[in-house]
C-alpha cells in the first residue's frame, strides 16, 4: 500500500479528516514509526536524550501512582485508538482503575491523562493537532512538558476543550484524576542534575 507520510502538520487544524483510517494504519509496517492523526499519517522522529529522560521520569511517577491506585501507566510506543481517523502514540499515558475496560491489546479510547514531551520537531503536532484530538476524544488531562523552557502546561478537559491550569513549582495534584500527582520541582531538579541548567 502506498501512503503519504507527512513530517509536519499544517499551520491550522484541517476541518475534515484526511483519507486514511484505522484499517490503513494497521496495514502499515512497524517502521518507520508514525501516527494517524485526523486521517493523515505523520512520521514520529526519533526523540533526543533529554526528551527520553523526562519521559522516563514522568513514566516512573505515573507507574508509582498506578501501583497505589490500581490504574495503569504506559510509556510510548503504545497505540491509543481515539477515533477511526486517529491512532496516537502519546509519550506517557495513565488510565484510572475505573476505566480499565479501555485497555486491550492497545488502548481503545481516551486515557485519563496523556503526557507529551515537546521537542522542536513535534511542538506543532503536540500543541495543535493532537491537542484537538485529545480534547474531542475525551482525555481528561493533557500535560505539555517543555524540557527546554522547564515548564509544564496542565490542560484539563472542560467538555471537548482544554482549559490551561498553570503551576510552576511544588507538588501538583490533578483536579481531574484522583491520585495523580507530580512534584514539579523534583522533575526539573533531576533534569538539571543530568543536563545542567
Amino acid at each position: 500500500m502506498s501512503v503519504t507520510l507527512l513530517e509536519q502538520p499544517p499551520p491550522t487544524v484541517p476541518r475534515r479528516p484526511g483519507p486514511y483510517r484505522r484499517a490503513d494504519y494497521a496495514a502499515l509496517p512497524d517502521e518507520p514509526r508514525c501516527e494517524l492523526i485526523h486521517g493523515r499519517f505523520y512520521l514520529s522522529p526519533s526523540p533526543i536524550r533529554i526528551h527520553q529522560f523526562v519521559v522516563g521520569h514522568i513514566g516512573r511517577v505515573l507507574h508509582d501512582t498506578a501501583d497505589a491506585t490500581g490504574g495503569e501507566a504506559i510509556v510510548a510506543p503504545m497505540d491509543v485508538h481515539l477515533a477511526d481517523h486517529t491512532v496516537a502514540q502519546p509519550d506517557v499515558l495513565y488510565v484510572s482503575p475505573e476505566r480499565q475496560k479501555i485497555l486491550r491489546s492497545w488502548v481503545e479510547g481516551a486515557p485519563d491523562v496523556v503526557v507529551e514531551v515537546l521537542s522542536p520537531s513535534t511542538v506543532r503536532m503536540d500543541r495543535l493537532l493532537k491537542l484537538n484530538r485529545y480534547a474531542e476524544g475525551g482525555v481528561r488531562e493533557y500535560w505539555l512538558v517543555d524540557p527546554a523552557a522547564r515548564t509544564i502546561e496542565f490542560l484539563v478537559n472542560d467538555g471537548e476543550r482544554f482549559v490551561v491550569h498553570t503551576q510552576e513549582r511544588g507538588s501538583r495534584e490533578s483536579p481531574a484524576v484522583a491520585g495523580v500527582e507530580l512534584d514539579i520541582d523534583e522533575l526539573w531538579e533531576a533534569v538539571e542534575r543530568k543536563f545542567g541548567p
